[in-house]
């Protein structure tokens, strides 16, 4: 019996991979800047999920956030960095590779 030829496949990067954070990082990548309260409301995350996922997100340079007033009212805006934005397509593209892969 023949074994099937090994298939090198790429690296998940397992930040991106994660189903909260690649749902932001989508999210962020089809809009120039977002604040809190709308990415929560499109999100569906909790307040706390989505605070949690962000830091990360910072933290690895991905997004960047901006904190400000408006009036006595703190606002938070994000923004996917050009860190992120080379990530999430390579993500795509190493995901489509894995795919691809697969049989029928």
């Amino acid at each position: 019996m023949n074994e099937p030829a090994a298939v090198e496949t790429p690296q998940i990067d397992y930040l991106l991979h994660e189903p909260a954070r690649l749902r932001l990082l989508a999210l962020l990548s089809v809009v120039k800047r977002i604040d809190f309260t709308y990415l929560l409301k499109l999100s569906g995350l909790s307040r706390g999920n989505l605070s949690v996922q962000m830091t990360r997100l910072s933290d690895a340079e991905m997004i960047s956030i901006n904190k400000s007033f408006r009036g006595n009212r703190p606002r938070t805006v994000y923004q996917l960095t050009a860190k992120g934005t080379k990530a999430l397509r390579t993500y795509k593209r190493n995901m489509t590779a894995i795919l691809k892969a697969l049989p029928d």
